[in-house]
């Protein structure tokens, strides 16, 4: 199959579960954010984001800076991902006031921009004559990738380039730092790289895809890169040393990029890091960049992810550990590392075409990262264990990053707002297209309208309900994949059965005029066990419907440790109080009873029960609870 490329940002107008979801983001998530940004959402951690903006400009002006900066050293990109998130809202649905609101924030960010281009409020507030010194830990880099991501949104969105001028004139900034001046250094927490494939895309702007190369090419060479930067300098923000045991593999530097075997270090930096690699291998054609990216995707997915598309185990550097270190209830598994993944495989699919890419894609959607918010749009998880205790989850000193129960806001708020800019571009991770083929990538209702020609509207309840209709108007072929999971699925076009052969997960039909495309996938509940290797899940069992994990709550069970799942039993679809429009699995169980001795003798007293999962993107939305994916 052809190489394609995402559709654009506004050809995708979301219908059903998705429509659901975008609405929610647009009517609550984006206004609750920009109140919390603004420090005006009462009984909330302190943002102070769009202020340090504001006193940033003031001390370019000459002005006090008033109470000058808070927050980590990248609050900046909450904005930028903020504004990200409110552009695709515009080109899902437009909204004059929304688009007032972004235009003065983004004044707030023109005024805080230096003469010479440079962009970041934690050093033109605190630091300026330590700029560009310590990017071992300071995410300048990263922080402008951020940025240039929300600039390339809030063109599509709107057409201006108020924004977008300001991330060019940054971007020149870097690139005379880094390639005219030739000053050493690579990012220190990836991200830049794929933002600046992402502006090279968008405007052409060459030296935006030459300071890609560079980072990526740079990376690694030169081991002790930090170790000199930090030799040069007598600060740093968080103490960290570049000569710790396992610096190099937590920031992805230990060797070059094209030699990488294994996902290893920071998860979020990985992915990000890894998309960059797999977005430039396909622009440049770069077949040994993408032989590395192939090998640290089989890294992730065969031996180091959760079945919920969960990646990063150890809240040690939220990182990557070994293969099989899976543990279920000090999982750290951040919602932003699994948007990194689906990322990195919507980058695979720009290179090759193969389900695999988009099932993952599905999975850690579904799954982590809408756990990662709450139903209501107004919490949210950071971290997603895959089993919860009251008491210890967030008590005991092992287990103090798993809460049982998510938050407002965090001082270190990157996943509410990344979860956000992906639910309203979904359509792009979904949607591709080349000049004769339109491909469905992920089931997604609503209207496409391809650049190709081809019109597409996508009728059905996924991810609940199992049969989707695709109406097709134009000449040319559609590419649907049949998700892996589907054990078997049936086709029919214009009324009548088909059986076009599968091609790397994907059926390509020839569609002239208008056609109407009926899919069925077996939507049968199942089962799903874990590897022998994986310590703490051996011998355990999941359930699965579809794309969605399921758990088992409290609310629900009573004690959720004291079942054991009779896994020869039948499992039924069902509903639970409280999750309306949800669907529940019920299942045949025994319950132990209790026992108030630590240890005993005697084998534990069974009865026969009726246990109930619900989708794992649910959990936590009815009280604290117990909570478990892998039962006995």
């Amino acid at each position: 199959m052809k190489i394609q490329h995402q559709i654009s940002g506004k050809s995708y107008k979301a219908s059903g579960f998705i429509g659901r979801y975008q609405k929610l983001v647009t009517e609550t998530v984006i206004p609750w954010q920009e109140k919390i940004l603004m420090d005006e959402a009462p009984n909330t951690e302190k943002s102070h984001a769009i202020a340090n903006f504001i006193n940033a400009g003031k001390v370019l002006r000459g002005e006090d800076p008033g109470d000058g900066f808070y927050g980590m050293v990248f609050q900046d990109s909450d904005v930028a991902k903020w504004i990200e998130s409110a552009s695709f809202s515009l080109m899902n649905t437009p909204d004059p006031e929304l688009e007032k609101e972004l235009d003065k924030v983004i004044g707030y960010i023109a005024a805080a921009q230096d003469e010479d281009g440079y962009l970041n409020t934690y050093f033109t507030v605190k630091d300026r004559d330590k700029r560009w010194t310590n990017l071992h830990e300071a995410h300048e880099l990263y922080v402008a990738g951020h940025m240039i991501e929300a600039a390339c949104a809030h063109f599509e969105a709107t057409g201006k380039r108020t924004l977008l001028d300001v991330m060019i004139k940054n971007t020149e900034h870097i690139y005379d730092h880094f390639i005219v001046k030739g000053n050493p250094g690579v990012p220190g927490h990836p991200e830049i790289e794929l933002a600046l494939m992402k502006l090279y895309r968008l405007t052409g702007n060459a030296r935006a895809l030459e300071l890609c190369r560079h980072f990526l090419n740079e990376r690694g060479t030169d081991p002790e890169l930090f170790i000199k930067e930090a030799d040069n300098r007598n600060w740093s923000v968080w103490g960290s040393n570049p000569r710790d045991e396992g610096d190099l593999l937590y920031r992805q530097c230990d060797r070059p990029l094209r030699e990488l075997e294994a996902a290893t270090g920071h998860a979020v930096r990985a992915v990000y890091l890894y998309a960059g690699m797999a977005d430039y291998a396909s622009e440049a054609g770069d077949d040994e960049l993408l032989s590395a990216c192939r090998r640290l995707w089989d890294s992730i997915v065969r031996r180091r992810m959760y079945v919920t598309g969960g990646i990063g185990s150890t809240v040690q550097g939220e990182a990557f550990t070994v293969d099989y270190d899976l543990p279920p209830d000090t999982a750290y598994a951040e919602t932003c590392a699994s948007v990194g993944l689906i990322f990195f495989a919507s980058r695979m699919l720009e290179n090759e075409i193969k389900g695999v890419y988009a099932d993952i894609m599905e999975r850690a959607f579904y799954n982590t990262v809408l756990a990662g918010m709450a139903l209501d749009g107004k919490r949210f998880f950071y971290v997603n264990p895959l089993e919860v205790d009251p008491g210890i989850s967030g008590v005991a000193v092992t287990h103090k990053h798993d809460l049982p129960v998510r938050p407002k806001w965090y001082q270190c708020a990157c996943c509410p707002p990344n979860v956000a800019r992906l639910i309203e571009s979904f359509g792009r991770y979904a949607y591709g297209e080349n000049e004769d083929t339109a491909y469905c990538h992920l089931i997604a209702p609503g209207e496409v309208q391809f650049d190709n020609g081809l019109t597409l509207t996508c009728t059905t309840d996924y991810p609940h309900g199992m049969d989707i209709r695709y109406s097709v108007e134009g000449t040319g072929k559609l590419a649907i994949r049949v998700p892996g999971w589907s054990s078997s699925f049936g086709l029919v076009k214009d009324g009548v059965k088909i059986s076009p052969e599968l091609d790397n997960g994907y059926i390509c039909i020839d569609v002239e005029g208008s056609s109407e495309i009926e899919l069925k996938l077996d939507g049968t509940p199942h089962f799903v066990y874990a590897s022998s290797r994986i310590p703490r899940a051996a011998g355990m069992v999941s359930l699965r419907r579809g794309p969605l994990v399921y758990c088992f709550e409290g609310v629900d069970n009573g004690s959720v440790k004291a079942l054991c799942i009779d896994r020869k039993s039948g499992i039924d679809i069902t509903s639970v109080p409280g999750l309306p429009d949800v669907d529940a699995l019920a299942v045949k169980a025994w319950r132990e009873a209790e026992n108030d001795e630590l240890y005993s003798d005697d084998a534990p007293v069974t009865e026969p029960v009726e246990a109930v999962a619900i989708p794992y993107y649910t959990w936590g939305n009815r009280g604290e609870t117990e909570m478990r994916v892998w039962m006995r």
